[in-house]
């Protein structure tokens, strides 16, 4: 079950530069018994040049936790491009927590939040044109428990991991109703999340 719904808008820097562009409305079923969350993001990716204002509500699963909420979130925001969705996430066994559809309807971008298993990642991989996974865990073990698996194409997997704590100071600010900053340059993220200022470097690694 698909339990996310998200409403985004553009905006350009500088502003003067883009046309208005009309709210679009993505909305999904939810899980019984989730917890909507809302966020309104300004996103300043300066290493891809993205620059956007995005209103998001995300319906979080029963089981979901902070940690597992905020990692979503910012993966969400650190790989925005146009199509990308929330996916069913910890509620589904058919989609990852964040993809990328191109007009056809078909996923470009398949990415995985925690510690997805070795089999999930090869069917990914092969289902997608590329896979991403965003880690709230221990980068090392979570390489670990892929070592010696098969995986297809497992070289061209990224490990996206945060600096230690870095996820756990963010989800101790988490409310229901939230202001987020979110901005990146060479490989460093500076984040404001209700009032408290957070910074991480942005960990990449191939899995093999």
């Amino acid at each position: 079950v698909r339990s996310v719904a998200a409403v985004c808008s553009r905006s350009a820097v500088p502003a003067a530069a883009a046309a208005p562009r009309a709210f679009r409305v993505r909305s999904s079923t939810m899980a019984i018994g989730s917890t909507i969350h809302t966020f309104a993001v300004q996103l300043a990716d300066v290493d891809r040049g993205v620059y956007e204002d995005l209103t998001l509500r995300v319906a979080r699963h029963p089981s979901e936790t902070d940690l597992y909420m905020v990692t979503r979130v910012l993966a969400y925001c650190l790989e925005y491009e146009e199509g990308i969705e929330f996916g069913g996430g910890v509620s589904s066994t058919e989609e990852p927590a964040v993809l990328v559809r191109d007009l056809t309807g078909d996923i470009t971008a398949w990415i995985e939040i925690g510690a997805p298993d070795a089999a999930r990642l090869h069917t990914a991989n092969k289902r997608s044109e590329r896979t991403t996974v965003y880690t709230h865990r221990d980068p090392a073990r979570v390489l670990g428990t892929w070592a010696g698996k098969t995986i297809h194409e497992a070289d061209t997997i990224t490990l996206q991991s945060f600096d230690p704590r870095f996820i756990e100071d963010a989800a101790a600010h988490l409310e229901r109703r939230n202001t987020l900053s979110v901005s990146v340059t060479e490989q460093q993220l500076y984040l404001e999340l209700n009032g408290a200022t957070l910074t991480s470097a942005v960990h990449s690694q191939p899995i093999q």
